[in-house]
């Protein structure tokens, strides 16, 4: 256990974290343990403890796209602490930590004069889950502007360059393993002046605001679009919007947002997602396919109840 008393006697492992809090949806039980890592000697560390003790792993960013069981994770949850935001330029490239928002990279680059990142501005994850989830929005995803990502690998505790089709990106996938890490990841940008990038972005606030439920407890897009389709659309025509399974509901402003009351459960949550799926399949015949990752023990996928008219 000698790897793990290292991580404890640097105050990186934790116990019994609630990790709803570190999730958009609030929701979620704790984590057996949690390493808090704060430079890449933690992660060598790390890969040593898990070496020694083989355990579930959970590498969690901003929670912006996780479901946390309300029974928690039997496992270590690595969290990339601020250790890992930062935010660095040269000319045409752009250089992050993993634990970088992607607001304050989309920021920092505009102010610095370098575009192409003013999309990340409209999403609410870091650096290292936009890798993970090849996160886009607006028309532009992480593939079109990333030149590399920098990722430790916690089965051999090596570290490596991963271009965008070494890492094989597609529609919000990747082919990252719970193992590895995002620690940076550099960007190709182009010129620009400033107040224009700032335009852009206020746009990308503009239409968040008008079409996405901002203030309220969610995860984003829950279901992937399927091919030249929108999913928010096809469960508005399924007649879900504002269909509700326990305290969580489909937002009235965008099919695809699932909003939870303060009050939810995980579970709730999971039970609305399944619901609208099989909804969607019986009413159209798409197979949507969850965008959100559901981490932990969930009770099983219960018959949908009838839905409203």
């Amino acid at each position: 256990m000698g790897s793990w008393r290292e991580l404890a006697d640097r105050n990186r492992l934790l116990t019994h974290v609630p990790l709803g809090p570190l999730t958009t949806y609030k929701l979620g039980g704790p984590a057996r343990l949690m390493v808090e890592v704060e430079e890449r000697d933690d992660l060598v560390s790390l890969a040593a403890a898990i070496e020694e003790t083989p355990l579930p792993v959970l590498v969690l960013g901003r929670g912006s796209n996780v479901l946390i069981s309300d029974r928690g994770f039997d496992g270590v949850v690595v969290h990339l602490g601020t250790g890992f935001s930062w935010v660095r330029w040269q000319e045409g490239l752009v250089s992050a930590g993993g634990s970088t928002s992607l607001p304050n990279l989309a920021r920092a680059a505009a102010k610095a004069g370098q575009g192409n990142l003013e999309f990340y501005v409209g999403i609410p994850g870091s650096v290292g889950g936009a890798v993970r989830m090849n996160a886009g929005c607006h028309g532009s995803e992480t593939a079109d502007v990333l030149e590399k990502a920098e990722v430790f690998d916690l089965l051999d505790g090596t570290q490596s360059a991963r271009s965008p089709l070494d890492l094989q990106l597609g529609y919000r996938q990747s082919n990252l393993g719970d193992l590895e890490v995002v620690v940076s990841a550099s960007y190709h940008t182009v010129p620009v002046e400033p107040d224009v990038a700032e335009g852009v972005m206020r746009e990308v606030g503009r239409w968040r605001k008008e079409h996405q439920p901002g203030g309220t407890l969610n995860a984003g897009s829950v279901f992937k679009n399927p091919p030249g389709d929108a999913a928010g659309r096809i469960i508005d025509e399924a007649g879900l919007k504002g269909y509700t399974v326990g305290r969580v509901s489909v937002s009235q402003k965008h099919g695809n947002f699932f909003v939870a009351e303060r009050t939810a459960t995980a579970q709730d949550v999971h039970d609305l997602v399944i619901a609208v799926r099989e909804i969607v399949r019986e009413r159209s015949g798409v197979e949507l396919i969850p965008e959100i990752r559901f981490v932990g023990d969930f009770d099983d996928e219960p018959e949908p109840p009838p839905a409203e008219d």
